[in-house]
């Protein structure tokens, strides 16, 4: 199934057409699954055009992401997927049948990516981060940096709130001419 890292075939565990994206992660995390879930949106179930994605998961916690038809892992192939409703399979299976695919590097995602990335689902992201493994929290803290900086509009807010808040302090201190004096200055 994945390049490198071959997946033998699960127990299915659940099939849902018009699945939630966040409710089957949630799903996941709460079952603690060891396994693997197929994404596929609904557009490709009727057109037939063949996109998917599979995730894989350790005790509920994602693992690796694949996207065939594009070829991406990783975080790119959760970019690859599009697509509002899904249908998802839920599958089984034993952590040692998982153990190579999960040793491909460059298919691996942050724990939390998937319910930030796919679900827009911060709770989500945050629970799925404390169940992780502590040697998985290192990536999923650098792309959580990442994602932020790289958050122009989520800055800016930041920066306009400082701002207020300087502004208040300052009438409340009775220096409210001396920022306006050095704002004029600028």
């Amino acid at each position: 199934m994945l390049a490198d890292g071959h997946i033998p075939e699960g127990e299915l565990r659940r099939s849902r057409t018009d699945a939630d994206v966040g409710a089957t992660l949630a799903d996941v995390l709460d079952r603690e699954l060891t396994g693997y879930v197929v994404f596929e949106p609904q557009g490709s179930i009727l057109f037939g055009d063949g996109e998917r994605a599979v995730l894989t998961f350790e005790s509920g916690v994602p693992v690796l992401a694949y996207h065939p038809a594009s070829d991406a892992g990783g975080p790119d192939a959760l970019a690859a997927l599009t697509g509002d409703l899904f249908h998802a399979e839920l599958y089984e299976l034993p952590a040692e049948s998982l153990s190579a695919a999960h040793r491909v590097e460059e298919l691996r995602v942050p724990p939390a990516a998937p319910a930030r990335e796919l679900a827009g689902d911060d709770a989500l992201a945050e629970r799925t981060r404390a169940a992780a493994p502590d040697d998985r929290l290192d990536a999923d803290r650098g792309s959580a940096v990442e994602a932020f900086l790289a958050d122009a509009d989520r800055i800016e807010a930041i920066r306009e709130e400082a701002r207020a808040e300087a502004r208040s302090r300052a009438d409340e201190w009775g220096l409210a001419d001396q920022l306006d004096d050095e704002r004029s200055r600028d």
